[in-house]
């Protein structure tokens, strides 16, 4: 992908300009965690060793998004973001989803609202398995303006069953397709999006879809991937979210050289151009086409795209670094 991002003669967006400062966050997060003196077995959820298996709890909601979805009044998809940002990090860490709650904060009591997103949780539940236990609707008018959805995500896996964690020089890298933007880095793409347009405006590359509609596309869920990384022995994996491709660090301190990744959606190219954004920081901020990285040695690679819809997209090397497209991103 070549530097699209505009002549320089307008302002370029960066995600931290916005108000989203990736490196401040992990540390403020890395700070909790040390307050509490808490020990993360994995880097995508925290584990509680019930015997013979672990039992694994993953939080997370779906951001701006919804900021997104209450300009245009169309709620029938965030419930699937709030279930695939949590069921996706827990298939990171090699562990079965299992059963989900869900958490709305609302200024005030909407049915429109509820129902929609109980729609769309409903969508998500299905496409990964899982089982609805409860949930909590908080109505709080001097709290929040507007409403927010989060939800908790409770899973099973045998003590042999959690990913190793660690990729290895020599392994190869299958990559699995997103949807488009998911729901991170929707701060700079609403930014961008919005500088000489309104969500209501038709999506210049698919005019028969809004840009409000483009960008509320659901996250893609993975948890069909369970079982064919289980198989072939994938020692890690990444969910390709907040950060961008500087996820794939999280694999461990390796170098990892993308020579094929999946092409990055027109909406990604509509962004950059609009908000004047650089190759670095739109492969620091969104997934760039590719949501769902696995590392996996050589001998089995073929068997996993085999089994799934991912291709291999580079490989494991020495140095700790991302290659791709032109870019060294640490």
């Amino acid at each position: 992908m070549t530097d699209s991002a505009g002549d320089g003669t307008e302002e370029r967006l960066t995600y931290a300009d916005t108000g989203v400062d990736i490196e401040a966050s992990e540390d403020a997060t890395a700070a909790l965690l040390e307050a509490f003196g808490s020990d993360l077995t994995t880097e995508y959820a925290g584990l509680l060793d019930i015997g013979d298996r672990y039992l694994a709890l993953a939080t997370d909601g779906v951001g701006t998004k919804l900021l997104v979805a209450e300009a245009i009044a169309d709620f029938s998809t965030i419930g699937i973001d709030c279930i695939a940002m949590n069921v996706n990090d827990l298939v990171a860490a090699g562990v079965e989803p299992v059963a989900f709650v869900d958490y709305l904060a609302v200024d005030e009591p909407s049915d429109d609202l509820t129902n929609e997103i109980g729609e769309g949780l409903a969508v998500g539940l299905e496409k990964s398995g899982m089982t609805l236990l409860g949930g909590e609707t908080a109505v709080m008018p001097e709290v929040v303006n507007g409403f927010d959805l989060a939800g908790t995500c409770a899973g099973l896996a045998g003590k042999d069953e959690v990913l190793e964690g660690e990729a290895r020089v020599g392994d190869v890298l299958v990559g699995f397709a997103s949807n488009g933007v998911h729901s991170n880095g929707l701060t700079l793409a609403r930014e961008a999006a919005t500088r000489e347009h309104d969500y209501t405006d038709e999506f210049p590359p698919n005019p028969e879809r809004t840009i409000g509609e483009e960008l509320l596309r659901p996250t893609e869920i993975y948890t069909d991937l369970l079982e064919p990384m289980r198989e072939h022995g994938v020692r890690a994996a990444a969910h390709v979210t907040g950060g961008g491709w500087t996820n794939l660090l999280r694999m461990g301190e390796r170098e990892y050289v993308i020579e094929d990744p999946f092409p990055a959606q027109p909406v990604f190219e509509f962004i950059q151009r609009e908000g004047n954004v650089t190759d670095e920081e739109m492969h620091r901020t969104f997934n760039m086409g590719t949501g769902f990285v696995v590392a996996v040695p050589e001998a089995t690679a073929d068997a996993v795209v085999a089994e799934t819809d991912g291709r291999v997209i580079g490989r494991v090397e020495d140095g700790e670094s991302v290659e791709i497209r032109g870019l060294s991103l640490e």
